[in-house]
């Protein structure tokens, strides 16, 4: 599964992880901490993420 941020665009995918987060690859949503900000913009937080199936890098 992925997750877009709604300003920027980043996406974080569950396969890929993201590891200049410390997020290995296979790291589930579920584990990224609720106080995560999107590490491109750092407008949004975890909670306004929007899931995409289907999505990759």
């Amino acid at each position: 599964m992925a997750y877009l941020c709604p300003v920027c665009d980043y996406v974080y995918d569950e396969r890929f992880g993201a590891p200049r987060e410390g997020f290995a690859p296979g790291t589930a949503w579920a584990e990224i901490p609720d106080d995560w900000c999107c590490p491109d913009c750092g407008v949004r937080e975890k909670v306004d993420f929007e899931r995409k199936e289907g999505a990759s890098r």
